[in-house]
């Protein structure tokens, strides 16, 4: 296996990479099925919601496709034949199952100390979310990663995924231009709201969307696991380094 993110080499390794210009100095991350391994509880929630009021249930994959816009448009998209005056009691049916549950999720494995070793390093780390304000602040503050992001935006206060507004929102209030950052995601929504903002993408394919929808969508690469990500970072976050082919699987 090659050298991990985590390895005991990283320090030598960030002393090399200090002396190096960065290519990129804001990452912004997608919440949900990229920092959180929260994709399976969320396509239930949504099933259990349409459920509730007798709605048709979405399938697996039509429900996860969703993730990641704003809460009203994910369900207008799943649920698009009902009336539109049931979508507030459809969204409170959907926040009851997941407040439920919401306590339970955790990290994906070695994600905590992948954004730390990144804030160590000096790079500036923003959030990029379709999930609401008062959501995002909670699970920040119950996994304890309110000090390691400088800035995070959600659908609630700019403007829904594919828009560009909350990446922009990021560069203008943390004084950063769109060529030096790099967004993370796993959906396609994240991937075009990049590429509508000017900034360069790449994709991790353990979320919401399936591998082929991520590699026919514009993006510097698509990683399998945190540890390849992590890999990937060390090795293309700086300007002396070249941006490999696409390599998604741990050696």
């Amino acid at each position: 296996m090659g050298q991990s993110f985590f390895g005991s080499n990283l320090t030598t390794e960030r002393n090399r990479l200090k002396t190096n210009e960065r290519r990129y100095e804001l990452i912004v991350w997608d919440w949900d099925g990229t920092i959180m391994d929260s994709t399976p509880t969320i396509v239930q929630c949504i099933q259990q919601a349409c459920r509730d009021l007798d709605f048709p249930v979405p399938e697996d994959s039509i429900a996860s496709y969703v993730i990641g816009l704003g809460i009203y448009d994910s369900l207008r998209r799943v649920v698009p034949t009902i009336d539109p005056k049931h979508f507030p009691t459809l969204v409170d049916r959907f926040r009851y199952h997941y407040l439920a549950k919401d306590h339970e999720l955790d990290l994906f494995q070695g994600m905590r100390d992948l954004l730390e070793n990144l804030r160590n390093q000096g790079f500036m780390l923003g959030v990029a979310t379709g999930k609401p304000r008062r959501g995002l602040d909670r699970s920040l503050s119950h996994h304890q990663l309110e000090h390691v992001f400088h800035g995070t935006r959600t659908a609630d206060e700019s403007f829904a995924k594919p828009h560009p507004g909350m990446l922009l929102d990021l560069s203008d209030r943390l004084g950063v231009p769109v060529r030096k950052m790099l967004m993370i995601g796993d959906t396609t929504h994240d991937l075009q709201m990049a590429q509508a903002a000017g900034v360069d993408a790449i994709a991790v394919t353990y979320g919401a969307h399936p591998a082929d929808a991520l590699r026919s969508a514009n993006s510097l690469a698509c990683l399998d696991n945190v540890e390849v990500l992590g890999n990937w970072l060390m090795q293309n976050l700086y300007q002396n380094s070249q941006i490999p082919a696409e390599s998604s699987k741990a050696s």
